[in-house]
């Protein structure tokens, strides 16, 4: 028989109901006998004890916050009678934890295509990126007419990535789109790229060629439409030509150890932190083992459980490093005169996820146990195999736009509510629950929510492990068959 409800550390003063549970009920947790005082929704809090005002409550052996006012063994405990312990920017000291012993070395290989430059990619696909949002018309119109064309035979896809930005930016912002531009350009799951400009914009044709710096001049091409007399023809040439050389491209074995994978979630519920979470964090550290790189983002869903990962900081500079990370976010908070704190969202509430610590308590699960190698800015490029922190906000497009212009050649979304987006690399959505696996099939490609259901976690890794092995080697994520594929750019400052 399933459990009803879970008591995930032995020094939590709640559980958690793993489906609805009615009032009179009694949970029996070692020697810990509660009757329910009312009825519990699935994914969320049950009281283990009675509080008096103000005293913590723990979840995942860490305050997840107090207690806004007295709460009675058996009940509910929710965002109306939990607050945050957070507020304010804080100070940090290292205080590094032992490095963990890594997983044995396995020789595993997937397919994939081995670029020029020595990189690989995990899709062979046609791409058109505008300079600026002025040319969205054209470069949808030439994503259309060339698969038509060639049906969409001889190439993973061909898509074209509009985006609002490119012009009318300073600063920042500006450079922030240049960035995500350029990696997207230089992306490895690219086998021919077309990038289309204006001819007046900020973001110049001639500029961005030399921000790209050293790429293959065969395989990267450029058309600036205001000098061209049909920039529909001119740009299906480029397009034939670029297919001509990618079509011819093949998949080779690649040893595990150089795929690049993103963590991300979003949607989360209560179980985020007890399934889906904690699956991604054994599949980095076994990755991270085989000599593979994992990129953990969203900041501000670090607030909270930031020292668990500052302490596991390969060195005191990337320590440094990491507190700039979070203190740089805290600023941009309070720079815009907006709360830190404002977490977790409606949907996370609804899920059984009551303050911002709760949430990052179980968001950096997915980091696993491994040491921090590396902290990238926002736009930067993977150097360090291994675990790596990056900057980017929560929301779920721009963060998942970061990690895959950061080089992942996929990104793994975990979900408890469900969501069906996709950024310019597959996104592989991940259920916390198997109610929302058998409702969105169509959205989600892997269900965690087994874990509630009796099977262990080291049979769950192996099944996905074996997932991400096919996704690797070709086998398409739901948004991938539903052409779910767009890019969001990080912007804060002024529009001109």
């Amino acid at each position: 028989m399933m459990a009803r409800f879970i008591h995930i550390n032995p020094a939590d003063n709640v559980a958690v109901a793993i489906e609805k549970m009615a009032a009179g009920e009694t949970l029996q947790t070692g020697n810990l006998s509660v009757v329910l005082k009312e009825e519990i929704p699935a994914g969320h809090k049950i009281a283990l004890q009675d509080f008096k005002t103000g005293d913590h409550i723990i979840k995942y052996g860490s305050p997840i916050g107090h207690a806004r006012e007295e709460i009675p063994a058996g009940s509910w405990v929710n965002e109306q009678n939990i607050k945050t312990n957070l507020e304010g920017l804080q100070e940090y000291t290292f205080s590094p934890v032992p490095e963990p012993t890594l997983l044995p070395s396995q020789e595993i290989t997937f397919k994939g295509y081995r670029r020029k430059n020595g990189d690989v990619g995990i899709r062979n696909e046609l791409w058109i990126i505008p300079t600026v949002g002025c040319v969205n018309g054209i470069v949808t119109a030439l994503e259309k007419n060339f698969r038509k064309e060639c049906d969409d035979k001889g190439v993973d896809a061909i898509v074209a990535f509009p985006h609002n930005y490119g012009c009318s930016q300073l600063g920042d912002d500006h450079e922030n789109t240049r960035k995500i531009l350029r990696d997207l350009a230089l992306h490895p799951n690219a086998g021919g790229v077309l990038i289309v400009g204006l001819g007046c914009e900020n973001n110049q044709i001639g500029a961005f060629r030399e921000f790209l710096g050293d790429f293959d001049t065969e395989r990267i091409r450029f058309m600036e439409s205001q000098k061209v007399d049909d920039e529909i023809e001119a740009g299906m040439q480029i397009l034939r030509e670029l297919y001509a050389l990618a079509s011819q491209d093949k998949r080779t074995d690649i040893p595990f150890g150089e795929l690049r994978v993103g963590l991300k979630c979003g949607g989360s519920d209560g179980f985020s932190g007890i399934t889906a979470n904690p699956l991604l964090g054994v599949f980095s550290d076994f990755l991270v083992a085989q000599g593979g790189t994992t990129v953990l983002t969203e900041v501000p869903e670090m607030f909270g459980a930031e020292t668990i990962l500052m302490n596991r900081s390969q060195s005191e500079a990337i320590f440094q490093k990491t507190v700039h990370l979070i203190n740089d976010f805290k600023s941009y908070f309070i720079e815009n005169k907006q709360p830190i704190y404002e977490n977790p969202s409606p949907g996370n509430k609804a899920g059984g996820i009551s303050t911002l610590e709760e949430k990052s308590l179980g968001c950096t699960q997915k980091a696993g146990t491994s040491m921090v190698k590396d902290v990238l800015l926002y736009g930067e490029r993977l150097k360090t195999k291994g675990l790596n922190l990056l900057s980017a906000p929560g929301n779920d497009l721009v963060a998942s736009t970061a990690l895959a212009a950061s080089g992942c050649h996929m990104v793994l979304f975990t979900t408890g509510r469900g969501t069906p987006f996709g950024t310019f690399v597959p996104t592989a959505k991940i259920s916390t629950n198997s109610n929302l696996y058998q409702h969105k099939p169509n959205w989600i490609d892997f269900n965690a929510g087994s874990l509630l259901e009796g099977e262990t976690m080291e049979a769950l890794g192996e099944r996905f492990t074996q997932f991400i092995l096919d996704v690797a080697n070709g086998a398409r994520t739901n948004n991938e068959k539903s052409e779910y594929r767009e890019i969001a750019i990080f912007k804060s400052g002024v529009t001109l």
